[in-house]
């Protein structure tokens, strides 16, 4: 098979494509005929401890084969997963997967567009839920609300019967609005901290001076979710890492099915491209658009 190799260092520059053994699934893993598969920046700095490493943890496509204790999945199952990030990715003709892992994919959506989803989405789910408690009728506040994440978690949010408050920059105002965020406002004209109040949560993926100024729109009681960087102090504040979750994952392809989450996707490469898709992704812009690799035609 295919597949890419990150030989060195973390930059796209020690990427190469190879011819490699197809893996055989033992144990509970599966075998994915990969049709697509996202990349997220600055992942090629991950597996330094464990190179040669295949990047690509975002993947979609049929299950090709099973271990003898895979569960949950059928050889010919179209299906998308976050992968673990303590093996190799998806960029590549087939990778192995853990089983629990893969949900079915959203009929409603082809391969590019559900291997956009996994990283962005679950981060999303679990930062309003599982770490932020977020129900319905409260008032949820998106630094990055034009983001990669940020987008999905205004759709998913809005889904589950919040209230969506959206301070962005001014070029991503519309499109926001269009998302269904309740308060959508350009952040630089209208600082968020004078023009929101009584948040339930605040979801951050900036950092910074956003994430510093944001106990200031808490109610009593609310609290603060991050995946930018550790949280102020005095309030009620996560920081934590996306995991990989199937049942989640199920939960996401329903809302796509349902037309309530739509992924934003970018540019579309060839995995002999993948070097120019990881160039790619680390250049400014792209509205949070996704970048992909489409790896074969369904």
């Amino acid at each position: 098979m295919r597949a890419i190799r990150l030989t060195a260092g973390g930059e796209p520059r020690h990427l190469s494509l190879e011819d490699l053994p197809v893996p055989e699934p033992a144990g509970a893993d599966a075998l994915v005929r990969v049709h697509a598969a996202a990349i997220t920046r600055d992942e090629l700095t991950w597996p330094v401890d464990r190179l040669p490493a295949t990047p690509s943890y975002e993947v979609s496509g049929v299950v090709e084969a099973i271990g003898p204790e895979a569960d949950g999945v059928a050889v010919g199952d179209e299906v998308y997963a976050l992968t673990g990030f303590d093996r190799d990715g998806a960029a590549a003709d087939f990778v192995l997967v853990t089983s629990r892992l893969l949900a079915p994919k959203a009929a409603s959506l082809d391969d590019v567009a559900s291997a956009a989803i996994p990283m962005g989405g679950l981060t999303a789910w679990q930062a309003l839920f599982d770490h932020g408690g977020l129900g319905a009728g409260e008032r949820v506040l998106i630094h990055g609300a034009g983001g990669g994440v940020g987008h999905l978690a205004v759709q998913i949010a809005k889904a589950r019967g919040a209230h969506v408050i959206a301070p962005v920059a001014a070029a991503d105002v519309e499109r926001v609005s269009a998302l269904g965020a309740d308060e959508v406002f350009d952040r630089t004209a209208t600082p968020f901290d004078k023009a929101a109040q009584d948040v339930d949560l605040v979801f951050d993926t900036a950092g910074g001076d956003r994430l510093a100024r944001s106990p200031a729109v808490l109610n009593r009681g609310g609290r603060i979710v991050t995946v930018a960087e550790e949280p102020p102090t005095g309030v009620e504040a996560d920081y934590f890492i996306v995991e990989p979750n199937r049942e989640q994952l199920i939960e996401l392809a329903r809302l796509a099915d349902a037309g309530s989450l739509k992924p934003s996707v970018g540019d579309v490469f060839p995995l002999e491209d993948a070097r120019a898709a990881f160039e790619r992704v680390e250049e400014p812009g792209g509205a949070g658009a996704k970048v992909v690799l489409k790896v074969m035609s369904a």
